[in-house]
């Protein structure tokens, strides 16, 4: 319809969350600020022009006002029947909202357009039929809810307009239907929206209704049922004692802990299929021992128990803090994750899907680093029950899923044990030692694990024992390994991999004061006044008698110590209390085993001759320095080539045959003696021959010990590099750069050279250890060879060591 008429000028009186349509009366609290604001504005304005006092009633939805609203006179103001004060407010048409403009009082004014609303006499065919039809369909709602008072004013409405806006006062209706009701200004399109509405809210009645009944008919049926059940109990009662027989015969025991057990429903019907078959079966009958003991397993399973997750973030972080120095990377996702969980719980979004919001995760690093103590601290901060389910060395697939009810022996598999024995379906179960899983003629363990540990299908999860569905999708998972690579790539492809690349010297001391010391001193029955260790000689410990990424050996270290101590005291030679000093570490036990190699004698270092470079490799331990030596056959030999040793794997010899080619080829650039390579036998060495070693990282540090040897120059022994060389002499990128750096940390290294690729890995690693290292990125062995080799001696001829 067209807005014709003369412009208004109106307060505006926002209604949050109503919205009042014309014809209606309503009663406003005048205690809210805007509407006190409104009609006061309105009064004010009401003074110079006759009638009464008018206002714009203008829905307001989540802060956002709608584009018409109804133009509304004060019929009266006085007191609520709560006796605050109050004002009634009669709607009379709609308005089309315009700009804003100024006016009296606090309020806010606004320009609107009448809506014209007219309908042309005498009604089509069609809009008759229409009518007639919400007058149907409100009659028979009304009816049904007994407002039969109301049905009279329904029929009796007969303008199109006023019978549409009649529909506001439905309850059923939101707030964004009557809204789109408001907005709709022609009165056929708006009679025909109504008409739809309670349309469908009778259609959803009759459904509710009739499913109202089925209910009331299965909770009949089910009493029915319960009433016959005990009679049947009442008359095998009576048959027992005419035969003389004991009370309680074990299927009816059965029957009534099923009945009496909180199962789901599928599980349930399960259950009482079985005992019907333990109810026809004879004693004799081996059967009938299977479906006891899968009676008793599904009976002790914790179907319907959960506990309640903590939701204290900050006291989860503290938790996770003080049971775990360092470990940034998983604390922060466990935190988000129970972050995330606290909002689903908010918003009622706990199952989606079906699924419930559990978490898969794999923690990866070295031994000794607290992967599967963290499993503990997780289940404390979340304050859900932990189970440790230790999978090294299992090679059963049946291990995981189970064995089939007709073995002897059939057990469920670790994981369903493992719900059973935490008594709850959402504790967190670690997966401890997950890359050490093997496979034999029984099957994959991995290949089981897919499932259990796949978030899109582990709420459907099926045991071969159990053979019912069981949800494992509230369930915590952390799995440990060692070595990534050792996990299947489809089971790591379902983890989230968390990695746990080792500690820092200062991470190790304080671990070490904070929670080896007060342990091993508790188990070494002493107090915590009776033996201190200075801060300078746990330093000394961690740096020069342990080097590794974990602490386990630092533990033991300190054990060892405290047992000293405490036998020395037993033995008269100590008295109590003692604080060992670094300088006492010597006298109590023994020498370090780990001094750096720039703390070394000159004469003494690895370094000290031509050929010999150092490298930084990765290991199932953490990183660790690898040195490279290299020397030249006698050319009277005749044994050219060249010879590989250290039990070295593909990638590493071809890295080798790519470092010697380089420096044939490029040899001459580099002011190399490039004529020995072609004419002698070259040997290239990597120590400690009884480890395997692989990987395309050694390249620039083989590369380094030929052009030492060729050149006769040195290699800084502060000095130690990793990355992958080219053909063209091109260094590329690598892994492991955390791990490399912290073990060249750990060594005493100050200067470590990295490929240029792998600068934003630096990121990761501490920045106590980067504050100690001189970190070069490179793209070119040429650069490596300039920060690496040591200036050439004056006149000094270069000393080739020459192989035996």
């Amino acid at each position: 319809m067209a807005s014709t008429s003369t412009p208004l000028t109106l307060p505006v009186l926002p209604l949050d969350g109503e919205v009042v349509l014309p014809g209606m009366v309503v009663p406003l609290d005048l205690s809210d600020s805007e509407v006190r604001a409104a009609v006061e504005a309105a009064q004010a304005a009401a003074r110079t022009t006759p009638g009464k006092p008018r206002v714009l009633l203008v829905p307001r939805i989540d802060g956002t006002y709608a584009n018409t609203g109804v133009l509304g006179t004060v019929e009266q103001v006085g007191r609520l029947a709560d006796g605050d004060p109050g004002a009634l407010i009669r709607g009379r048409s709609r308005v089309r909202i315009g700009a804003g403009t100024t006016g009296p009082g606090a309020a806010l004014w606004v320009e609107g357009t009448r809506v014209d609303e007219t309908v042309p006499e005498p009604l089509p065919g069609h809009l008759a039929e229409l009518v007639k039809e919400y007058k149907a369909l409100a009659t028979a709602w009304l009816r049904k809810r007994g407002a039969w008072q109301v049905v009279d004013r329904v029929q009796a409405i007969d303008d199109v307009s006023a019978l549409a806006d009649n529909s506001g006062y439905s309850p059923f209706l939101t707030t964004d239907q009557k809204v789109e009701l408001l907005e709709t200004a022609d009165p056929v399109a708006r009679l025909k929206l109504a008409t739809q509405q309670l349309r469908d809210h009778l259609a959803e009645q009759d459904v509710a209704e009739s499913i109202a009944k089925d209910v009331q008919e299965g909770v009949d049926k089910q009493q029915r049922e319960f009433l016959l059940r005990r009679q049947l109990e009442a008359v095998r009662k009576e048959l027992r004692e005419l035969n003389g027989e004991q009370e309680g015969k074990e299927s009816d025991d059965y029957r009534t802990r099923v009945e009496a057990a909180d199962l789901p429903e599928k599980v349930r019907e399960a259950a009482l299929k079985e005992v019907d078959k333990l109810e026809r079966s004879s004693d004799q009958s081996p059967e009938g021992s299977w479906i006891r003991t899968w009676l008793d397993t599904v009976l002790e399973m914790p179907w319907n128990e959960r506990t309640e997750d903590a939701y204290d973030i900050r006291g989860a972080k503290a938790v996770l803090d003080a049971e775990h120095s360092g470990l940034e990377d998983v604390k922060e996702r466990i935190t988000e994750y129970l972050a995330v969980r606290k909002r689903r719980d908010d918003r009622g979004l706990g199952v989606v899907g079906g699924r419930r919001g559990g978490a898969v995760l794999a923690l990866v690093g070295p031994p000794g680093v607290g992967k599967t103590s963290l499993g503990e601290s997780v289940a404390h901060a979340m304050g859900r029950k932990f189970v440790r389910v230790a999978l090294g060395g299992v090679r059963d697939e049946a291990e995981i899923r189970g064995h089939r009810r007709t073995y002897v022996g059939a057990l469920p598999g670790r994981v369903v044990r493992a719900i059973k024995e935490a008594g709850s379906m959402n504790p967190v179960v670690l997966l401890d030692e997950i890359d050490k899983v093997g496979s034999d003629f029984r099957g994959d363990p991995a290949a089981a694990l897919l499932e259990v540990l796949d978030p899109a299908q582990n709420h459907t999860f099926r045991d071969h024992y159990l053979e019912v569905e069981l949800d494992l999708s509230d369930v915590v998972f952390l799995a440990t390994a060692n070595v990534l690579e050792a996990i299947p790539e489809a089971l790591a492809d379902r983890m989230e991999i968390v990695r746990l690349d080792g500690y820092t010297e200062d991470e190790k001391v304080v671990i070490a004061r904070d929670h080896l010391l007060p342990r091993q001193l508790e188990r070494a029955g002493l107090d915590k006044d009776e033996v201190t260790i200075d801060e300078s000689a746990l330093r000394k410990l961690a740096g020069e008698y342990t080097r590794e990424a974990g602490v386990r050996t630092l533990e033991r270290s300190v054990a060892r110590l405290l047992r000293k101590v405490a036998a020395q005291h037993e033995l008269g030679e100590r008295k109590l209390p003692f604080a060992v000093r670094d300088e006492d570490l010597r006298d109590l036990i023994g020498r370090p085993h780990h001094v750096p190699e720039s703390a070394q004698d000159p004469a003494e270092r690895r370094t000290s001759v031509p050929g010999v470079a150092t490298g930084l490799a990765v290991t199932g331990a953490g990183g660790d320095v690898l040195f490279v030596e290299a020397s030249l056959a006698d050319p009277e030999t005749g044994a050219a080539g060249l010879t590989l040793t250290g039990q070295l794997g593909d990638v590493m010899k071809e890295s080798a045959q790519i470092a010697l080619s380089f420096l044939r080829s490029r040899g001459a650039e580099l002011e190399l003696p490039v004529a020995d390579l072609k004419d002698r036998g070259v040997h290239i060495h990597f120590p400690a021959g009884a480890v395997p070693k692989d990987g395309p990282s050694a390249g620039i540090t083989m590369t380094t010990a030929l052009a030492s040897l060729l050149s006769g120059r040195l290699v800084r022994t502060d000095v130690a590099m990793t990355g992958e060389v080219s053909l063209t002499g091109r260094v590329l990128p690598i892994g492991g750069v955390k791990q490399k750096l912290l073990a060249a940390h750990r060594a005493g290294v100050t200067t470590v050279i990295i490929p240029k690729r792998n600068e934003p890995d630096l990121d990761d690693v501490p920045a106590e250890v980067l504050d100690k290292l001189d970190v070069h990125a490179v793209t070119d062995v040429r650069q490596v060879l300039e920060l690496a080799l040591a200036p050439a001696t004056a006149g000094a001829a270069p000393e080739v060591p020459v192989a035996a």
